[in-house]
């Protein structure tokens, strides 16, 4: 059951652009705002199913949770706006490209932060990502912003939860929950008419925006139960079937272009990672 938890999961983030693609008549900050209100709804309901909604109580009244979990969530949102907006922006590949950077970056970053040491390999593959990165900007005039933030949004955002303790479903909560009420607010308040372009749109569009929510969580769900089954060497083997997946709808479905410049860069994060995950599995 591990497996299917960890397919399940990784292949809903890898097809979630398609989900966006449909939604590209609303804006990328409306989608957040109602992507955070349904991901709290949800999330309280099955704290509410569980009999567990104490907990979030609990972490009220702990400042250093509370403090953590309020930074996570303006993380996590922030990375969800960059990546909304890339998706419809046609620059599905960048994005891609970001989260392949990921489990690289939460490298350096406990490195930096958290004082673990780099092994030999681990830095080549850090330096042929450094490389991947500088060779896209150099050709391209300009960083691949997209990819930085979604990256290190993203790592940051798995660094904090590693110094948590808080179990997967009230953090979720919590963290959206914070955010839930300004994002209420930004949709009835200061947009017009109230509630954004959601006034345009047809009903399956409106059924997909209150759908967010539950997109979001349901693969977090079984992210965690994948976590529970599986030894972390093999499900680390599985992070890169989103990107990947994402890699394919950008460059065969939505026709983004393909250069010799992208080939590079990507050929050096993909070697990168094949050391990386070569040197995990030795280890474990």
């Amino acid at each position: 059951m591990g497996i299917l938890y960890a397919l399940l999961a990784y292949g809903s983030w890898g097809v979630l652009p398609v989900y966006w693609k449909a939604l590209a008549r609303v804006p990328a900050d409306e989608i957040i705002a109602w992507r955070l209100i349904g991901t709290v709804a949800f999330s309280g309901l099955l704290l509410l199913g569980l009999r567990r909604t104490a907990e979030l109580r609990q972490i009220a009244t702990r400042g250093r949770e509370t403090l953590i979990l309020g930074t996570s969530g303006l993380l996590i949102a922030g990375n969800w706006l960059v990546y909304v907006w890339a998706v419809n922006h046609d620059q599905l590949l960048e994005a891609s490209f970001g989260y392949y950077l990921n489990p690289l970056v939460s490298v350096v970053l406990g490195w930096l932060l958290l004082g673990e040491r780099l092994r030999p390999v681990q830095i080549v593959a850090v330096g042929l990502a450094v490389l991947g990165v500088t060779f896209l900007g150099v050709r391209f005039a300009g960083l691949p912003w997209v990819s930085l933030v979604l990256a290190t949004s993203f790592g940051l955002y798995g660094l904090l939860h590693k110094l948590c303790d808080v179990r997967a479903i009230p953090a979720l909560g919590f963290e959206t929950g914070i955010l839930a009420p300004l994002a209420a607010w930004y949709l009835l308040a200061t947009l017009e008419p109230a509630g954004g372009t959601v006034a345009e749109l047809g009903g399956m569009e409106r059924w997909m925006l209150v759908g967010a929510g539950p997109a979001t969580a349901l693969p977090l769900l079984w992210f965690g139960s994948a976590a529970r089954r599986l030894p972390l060497s093999t499900l680390g083997l599985f992070q890169y079937i989103a990107p990947s997946l994402g890699f394919v709808l950008a460059v065969f479905v939505y026709d983004e272009p393909w250069t010799g410049v992208h080939a590079v860069a990507f050929g050096c994060i993909w070697l990168a990672l094949a050391l990386f995950s070569a040197d995990a599995l030795r280890r474990r």
